[in-house]
């Protein structure tokens, strides 16, 4: 079981969440400052060098940059199919080198016309905003992204609060996450 973590407003709650409930965790560009024992960061190639983690976090994690997320997102049918949203290529990424049995989602809802914060460390510039082609219908690329988990062995799922997210991943509290079992999806 793998959390992947983006920079939604909620992701704070999982400061508190006990880092054995997950086999590793993913942080998407900024998350990697949500919590300190994070496994993975995954970062858009835009991502600013100032914004890197420096130090101590480096010691018991890796850095996944284009060079190894591109390769895998094609692997996948590529960009545009998959979607070039960091929480898509991020997925995809840890499908495709992790193979995880079930990836749980928290602070990749992808809203941004709510007023007051989009992001936990306040307003962000959203990827999701961009006019690209890569960037239509996110509820279609993350239904995308279901199908294409689920025939690896791997279910997707949502922890978030929010009341909208354009993942249509079914929604899990935490407790529910951890009371599933890999038997009770795998073939």
């Amino acid at each position: 079981m793998i959390l992947l973590i983006g920079s939604a407003p909620d992701v704070v709650r999982c400061a508190a969440w006990p880092k054995q409930a997950f086999g590793k965790i993913v942080a998407i560009n900024n998350a990697w400052r949500v919590r300190p024992d994070w496994d993975f960061l995954v970062h858009a190639g835009d991502f600013p060098a100032e914004r890197m983690p420096q130090g101590d976090p480096l010691q018991q994690a890796q850095i996944f940059s284009a060079s190894h997320y591109v390769p895998a997102q094609n692997s996948f049918g590529g960009f545009v199919y998959a979607g070039g949203t960091m929480s898509m290529t991020a997925a995809y990424w840890t499908i495709h080198s992790q193979k995880p049995d079930v990836l749980a989602f928290l602070g990749c809802d992808m809203i941004y016309d709510q007023p007051g914060n989009t992001h936990f460390y306040g307003v962000g510039r959203a990827d999701p905003l961009r006019n690209d082609v890569t960037l239509r219908n996110l509820e279609a690329k993350s239904a995308r992204l279901l199908i294409h988990a689920l025939r690896r062995g791997c279910l997707c799922v949502n922890l978030s609060d929010l009341p909208r997210s354009r993942l249509i991943f079914p929604r899990l509290t935490l407790d529910e996450l951890g009371a599933l079992s890999s038997r009770s999806f795998r073939k």
